[in-house]
């Protein structure tokens, strides 16, 4: 099943992420395990540092390019037209690929950076003409940013030549960052949320607990089909073969409107 981005390019309405999956054995075995499970969006960055194991396990899947969708992302702190074009061909050699699917702005500052990231607007904005540059010579099938908000796609929107196509953002039950997808939706740029598990905190919820147990589903499987029965395009990650399997398996089963209900006000 599919999201069709706002230029026209189809993107699995689930992907597999691979943030704190170390490089090397386990990174490639983690891939292969998604890819093998069904996942066919796969979603790294320069940043996790292991783009290049990830690369070799799409090549070694025996699946076709064309039917993988690869997503990695321009390191936070590297910002600016030049630092871009060299960050991103440093992404497509790790990867071994002739092209990525979608290439993402990290995020609008530097980790750790404790400002609001608008001192960055005019080097996010060189970034982002690097990146249409690369759209345009079909390096990149899509753009997009991650961990924006309105207050930074503004300018860049004011900007651009071509519009962002997803923000990949934080989203899991009890944290829903409700004006920044409004906005986004408004503009039709996809979101994508990443850690919907909310990196193992949420398995122990008692709410979820209930929810998981009247559906004879696994909390996580309850997490994931909430993000997609949202459209809000989950990234679950995991290193475990049998888990990852499991947080695949969410397209037999629906959740119900009041259920639904109750995870959306779900508190942490």
């Amino acid at each position: 099943m599919n999201i069709i981005l706002n230029n026209g390019v189809a993107i699995p309405a689930i992907g597999f992420g691979t943030w704190q999956i170390p490089e090397g054995e386990v990174a490639y075995k983690a891939t292969l395990y998604a890819l093998n499970a069904g996942y066919r969006h796969i979603d790294t960055a320069l940043a996790y540092g292991n783009e290049k194991s990830v690369g070799k396990a799409l090549r070694d899947s025996g699946i076709t390019r064309r039917e993988i969708f690869v997503t990695t992302k321009l390191p936070a702190e590297i910002k600016g037209y030049k630092e871009t074009e060299a960050a991103f061909y440093r992404s497509l050699g790790n990867l071994g690929l002739e092209y990525v699917d979608l290439y993402l702005i990290h995020a609008p500052k530097p980790w750790g950076d404790p400002g609001d990231g608008m001192n960055y607007t005019e080097k996010n904005i060189e970034s982002w003409r690097a990146m249409e540059k690369l759209y345009r010579d079909g390096k990149i099938r899509a753009i997009g940013v991650s961990n924006f908000e309105p207050r930074h796609l503004e300018p860049l929107l004011e900007a651009a030549e071509i519009m962002p196509m997803a923000n990949q953002i934080r989203i899991h039950p009890g944290a829903v960052p409700e004006k920044t997808i409004a906005y986004c939706r408004d503009k039709l740029i996809a979101v994508e949320g990443y850690s919907p598990l909310a990196t193992g905190r949420i398995i122990e919820n008692a709410v979820l607990k209930e929810i998981a147990e009247k559906y004879g589903r696994s909390v996580a499987q309850i997490c994931i089909r909430w993000s997609f029965q949202r459209h809000y395009l989950p990234l679950p990650k995991s290193k475990d073969e049998a888990r990852i399997k499991e947080n695949f398996a969410i397209f037999d089963f629906e959740i119900a409107p009041e259920d639904m209900e109750k995870l959306d006000r779900l508190s942490l």
